[in-house]
């Protein structure tokens, strides 16, 4: 049967030849080069300046919370990861070797992914006070002599930017060093084994967007509505007792949560092209997906350092657009070099596949080629788009600040109306990209996969220069903060950091609209490999006594139809429970944030400062515990789905998880992006200004975005590759369980209810912690005194 791949099937070559494992050895050395400028960056970045003793004092609590909360958070998520270990040594596998590389490989994942997180946290939050102190020689002190307003632009970006290519580059170097390890210590058996490495990644990068999203959320919107709403003062005033939380936040999040899910973006999309590569290209599917990010680590190098503003630039956005579009191009002509000197011209040539595919007509040549192209593509017009929904300069985030005049109402109403419509432009642009690798496919339904998953490789070409972005958006943020607490900063230097922080804006929207196009292509890709897992068990199972309604993914079948819908409502649902915990926490912060103004009065007048530790232990707990309830959700949804309604209704449950998953990040990111940008335009005195009934409007519209874009928005994004993670990985499982003389009620109805039931439970008790509704609490047991022990604590 076309398409239809079986052990059985394939041809008995040897795999990893000298010369392949020569490539990989290449392949290794460039990961390690990568890892080796990301120390060069590090140096140049603190080289820099970090300003006056005030602003170092401020940095210093800053780096002191974000590094209490990731070690609280890691000692949380080492318990699942344990958990995970051992699970992952109960489910089968070919040979014991698999089982124990798989739960080795998953600790692997999850280490490069926490290391990653780290390692962007860490520098960012010594990169923003040198940020702040470039900006502040645009307004020197008496005596000095003035500075070129440009050149200290240019210097202060330079700086925010090569911060982001510290993380760009560890996380292309650590993905490409974990993937490449694995190939070359289990050659044959590399694919599942890939599993574990691609789950860990993926597992530890939803808990850090999860947990970093509500803590940073829940600090910027209380912050928010006190200070700037209700007080009527700056956003990063020292008076608020919540800015010291915001600002970690924002490098927990923002920083630590973001490259840790473009690291697992990275890690997933090569572990599915590596698992469908060895089925379609056979040996060489082994060794080609390497060699694409492997091109993809050199040209972000050269992007990176492409991004040297210049005078003519309209504005730093068309520096880092340019440093982009430069890393694309290159890596497009370094693909096309690779393909034509390592792919055969028929595949017939190629070793090690089945059948069906050595008889598929065709040039793999020019389907790899044309595939990593629609990737790379794809990134470029994923950011054009989101840049145009986004951007300050642009007609729609114009509209809405137009909006303010009118009150929040409408500017709610007009950024919702954006991320709906942006959502099928973006959804568009991803379907076409993945229907065009279906076509290169032609018959075999496996070649169209991987395809599908090449393409996820040439977007994986510019990752690089994407982290580099995104971690360019909160050190812009961060700097401007500090800035304004410490005082230190003013007038056009001010402006400076204002500016910085729009295009940072614009940075972050992208880098999601990216990272979510990665997500959908990689579970497209996936979606192959747990086909080929299930066509494999199947080809295993007795047929005796068997029940095809299991295994068919005919969606006219009512249990695949449920399965579809349920896919769906776990990204509705996993979206709710997100940002209402960023609403729970920020009601706690705000309560805290008045009392502090109430009980002393010393903090409106300068007399004394607030109790900032107080807040960021809020954030803390309030982050952390709310971490289990979408975690369990995205783990043991599939369980309950594939056990209880089978392998086919699984499958369909990936699909609507997919195609929902997709919408709903596009429509939270760019919603969000826009408010946020909203406010600025206003900010910088349009319609009125600051302290304008405008401003206040932009203000509402901001804070409703930013659980948004921040933290369910970013967080669907792992949620799609964990959930098709552990659909691969139960695939066996729940075939066996179903089909086949093995095929026993007695041990699927008990799983599915467990899973089910705990799914419940946690949704339950997370409900039950309630909102807070006043200082003193209206309700008995969803009082402010539960968050008030949380504070104490």
């Amino acid at each position: 049967m076309a398409g239809q791949l079986t052990p059985q099937s394939l041809a008995a070559e040897p795999v990893l030849t000298g010369g392949n494992q020569a490539i990989i050895w290449i392949i290794v050395v460039v990961a390690l080069a990568a890892l080796a400028l990301a120390g060069v960056l590090v140096r140049e970045v603190l080289a820099a300046d970090e300003g006056t003793d005030t602003m170092k004092k401020i940095a210093a609590a800053v780096q002191e919370g974000a590094n209490a909360y990731l070690a609280r958070q890691f000692r949380t998520l080492g318990i699942f990861a344990v958990a995970a270990f051992f699970l992952l040594m109960l489910l089968p596998a070919d040979t014991i070797s698999q089982r124990i590389g798989r739960s080795i490989f998953f600790l692997v994942g999850a280490v490069f992914s926490a290391v990653t997180g780290y390692i962007g946290m860490r520098l960012a939050v010594r990169s923003n006070v040198r940020v702040a102190a470039a900006a502040r020689a645009a307004t020197p002190e008496s005596g000095e002599p003035p500075k070129d307003l440009t050149e200290v632009s240019h210097h202060a970006m330079k700086i925010a930017f090569r911060t982001g290519g510290v993380v760009g580059m560890f996380t292309v170097g650590l993905g490409l060093l974990g993937a490449s390890c694995v190939v070359l210590i289990y050659k044959a058996d590399a694919p599942k084994v890939l599993e574990g490495f691609g789950f860990g990644a993926a597992l530890l990068a939803m808990f850090m967007r999860v947990g970093g999203g509500i803590f940073t959320k829940a600090a910027d919107v209380g912050a928010d509505l006190v200070g700037k709403v209700e007080q009527g003062i700056p956003e990063d005033d020292p008076r608020n007792a919540a800015t010291i939380a915001d600002n970690v936040g924002d490098n927990v999040g923002d920083c630590a949560g973001m490259a840790a899910d473009l690291f697992e973006s990275y890690a997933v999309t090569l572990v599915a092209a590596l698992i469908l590569g060895k089925v379609t290209f056979g040996n060489a599917g082994l060794v080609f997906p390497l060699i694409i990010p492997a091109i993809g680590v050199l040209t972000a190098m050269a992007g990176i350092f492409a991004v040297a503003p210049r005078r003519s630039d309209r504005s730093g956005m068309t520096a880092i657009n340019r440093g982009f579009f430069i890393s694309a191009i290159i890596s497009l002509a370094g693909v096309a070099i690779a393909v034509f000197a390592y792919l055969p011209s028929s595949y017939s040539d190629l070793k090690g596949v089945g059948t069906d595919i050595t008889g598929h007509s065709g040039d793999p040549r020019v389907l790899a080629l044309v595939a990593v192209a629609i990737g790379i593509v794809l990134a470029a017009l994923i950011q054009q788009l989101t840049g145009y929904f986004t951007e300050t300069s642009r007609r729609p985030v114009r509209d809405i600040g137009k909006t303010s005049l009118t009150g929040p109402a409408t500017v709610v109403l007009s950024g919702i109306s954006l991320g709906l419509e942006s959502a099928v432009y973006s959804a568009v642009l991803i379907a076409l990209a993945v229907y065009g690798a279906f076509l290169l496919g032609g018959t075999s339904i496996f070649l169209a996969l991987f395809a599908v998953a090449l393409a996820g490789t040439g977007l994986l070409t510019t990752v690089g220069v994407i982290v580099a972005m995104d971690t360019f958006g909160p050190v812009s943020d961060n700097a401007q903060g500090i800035a304004e607490m410490s005082g230190d900063v003013h007038g056009e230097g001010a402006q400076v950091l204002t500016d910085l922080d729009a295009v940072g804006n614009t940075t972050k929207a992208i880098t999601k609209g990216i990272a979510i196009a990665t997500a959908v292509l990689a579970a497209t890709a996936l979606f192959g490999s747990f086909k080929e897992a299930t066509d494999t068990a199947v080809s295993k199972a007795h047929p005796a006594a068997s029940d095809s309604r299991w295994l068919s993914l005919d969606i006219s079948q009512p249990n695949n139809l449920v399965g579809l819908l349920l896919g769906a409502a776990v990204v509705f649902l996993f979206s709710g429970l997100a940002i209402n915990a960023v609403s729970r926490s920020a009601g706690a912060v705000v309560y805290e944030v008045r009392r502090q103004f109430r009980t002393r009065p010393g903090i409106m007048d300068g007399t004394e400062l607030p109790e900032y530790g107080r807040v960021v232990d809020i954030c803390t707990k309030d982050a952390l515990r709310e971490l289990a309830t979408p975690g369990l959700l995205a783990v043991l949804a599939p369980i309950a789905v594939g056990f209880s309604l089978g392998v086919g209704s699984l499958a369909s449950y990936l699909a609507g998880a997919i195609g929902a998953g997709t919408l709903m990040a596009v429509f939270l990111a760019n919603s969000g992006g826009a408010w946020d940008n909203a406010k600025k335009l206003v900010e910088d005195g349009h319609h009125g200004g600051k302290g304008s009934d405008a401003h206040a409007a932009t203000v509402i519209g901001d804070t409703v975005g930013d659980p948004f874009k921040d933290t369910a928005g970013p967080a669907i994004n792992p949620l799609l590759k964990v959930m098709n993670l552990v659909a691969l990985l139960i695939a066996p499982a729940v075939v066996k369980f179903s089909y086949g003389v093995d095929a026993n009620l007695a041990v699927r109805i008990p799983v599915a209810a467990f899973a089910l039931l705990v799914i419940i439970g946690a949704v339950y008790v997370s409900k039950r912690r309630g909102i807070a509704m006043d200082d003193q609490g209206e309700d008995g047991d969803q009082s402010h005194a539960d968050h008030g022990s949380t504070v104490a604590a």
